[in-house]
C-alpha cells in the first residue's frame, strides 16, 4: 500500500500527521492533496503522510478503512526510526475525516492510545440515511459504490456516529455553516463530547462542504486554525516563515 510523505524543508520533523484525502470513498488519487500537505509539512515542522487507500467500487468497506488502520499502524511502530519522532496525530477530510474516526476507533479498540489528537474536516459520519444530513445525500452514489452491499449501514466502523466514542484523543471538529452535512458534524461533536472526549468544534459562516479546498479568505482562516490547533495539541516549536514547497517521496 503506498503512501506520499512530505518532510519539512526546513529542519528535522518535530511531528508526523497521518493525511486521509477525501473524495467519497471512490475518487482519489492523494496527491491532489500534496500542496496543501506540503504547506502543512513547512508551517508547523511535520512530516505528512497521505495514505493512498483503495477506493469504491472496485474496493468496497472496509477495505479502504482496512487500509487507514493499516497506515496508522505502521506510524505506531515506525515513526521513530523514520522521522526521528512518535509524536502523531491524524487528520481528513469529508469521507477522509469518516475514515480518520473509524481509524482512531479501531486503535483504540486496539488498546493504542499513540495519537495524542485528531482534525475531523466535514465527516460523512451516517451513511445510514438515518440523521438530517444522512437524509440529505441518501441518493449520493459514492453511498452505493462504497456500502451498497452493507445490510445494516448503522454498523458503527462504517458509520461512525453511531459508535461508542469514548476513549479517543482530542478532536477538532471543522464545519462551515452552509455544509449539507452541518447537523450530522454537530451531532458528532455533542456526541463526542458527552463521551468525554475533549472536542473543539469550529463552524465558519458562508462556507460550503469542502471550503477548506478553496483559495478563500475563510479557508485561509480555518486553516490557521488547524495549524495553530495542531501546534498545541503536538507540542511544536514555533517556526519561521515557510520554506519553499517541493516534491513528496513516495514509498
Amino acid at each position: 500500500m503506498p503512501v506520499r510523505v512530505h518532510e519539512p524543508a526546513d529542519g528535522a520533523a518535530q511531528g508526523v500527521v497521518l493525511d486521509v484525502h477525501g473524495g467519497g470513498f471512490y475518487l482519489g488519487p492523494g496527491a491532489r492533496s500534496d500542496v496543501r500537505n506540503q504547506e502543512l509539512a513547512d508551517a508547523l515542522g511535520v512530516a505528512v503522510v497521505s495514505v493512498q487507500y483503495r477506493l469504491a467500487p472496485e474496493h468496497p468497506w472496509p477495505a479502504a478503512a482496512d487500509d487507514c488502520e493499516t497506515a496508522a499502524l505502521w506510524l505506531v511502530e515506525h515513526a521513530g526510526d523514520r522521522f526521528g519522532t512518535t509524536a502523531l496525530a491524524i487528520g481528513g477530510f469529508s469521507a477522509g475525516a469518516t475514515l480518520a474516526t473509524t481509524t482512531l476507533l479501531r486503535l483504540r479498540d486496539r488498546g493504542i492510545g499513540a495519537y495524542r489528537c485528531g482534525v475531523l474536516q466535514f465527516g460523512t459520519y451516517d451513511l445510514s440515511g438515518r440523521t438530517p444530513a444522512g437524509r440529505l445525500i441518501a441518493d449520493e452514489y459514492f453511498l452505493d459504490a462504497y456500502a451498497g452491499h452493507v445490510e445494516d449501514r448503522t454498523h458503527p466502523d462504517l458509520s461512525p456516529v453511531y459508535a461508542e466514542l469514548g476513549g479517543l484523543p482530542p478532536v477538532l471538529v471543522v464545519v462551515g455553516a452552509d455544509d449539507v452535512l452541518l447537523q450530522d458534524n454537530l451531532a458528532m461533536a455533542v456526541r463526542l463530547s458527552a463521551a468525554g472526549v475533549d472536542v473543539d468544534l469550529r463552524v465558519y459562516p458562508a462556507s460550503p462542504h469542502g471550503f477548506t479546498g478553496h483559495a478563500t479568505a475563510m479557508a485561509r482562516a480555518a486553516l490557521d486554525d488547524v495549524e495553530t490547533w495542531l501546534r498545541r495539541h503536538l507540542q511544536l516549536l514555533a517556526r519561521g516563515g515557510a520554506a519553499p514547497a517541493h516534491c513528496p517521496t513516495t514509498g
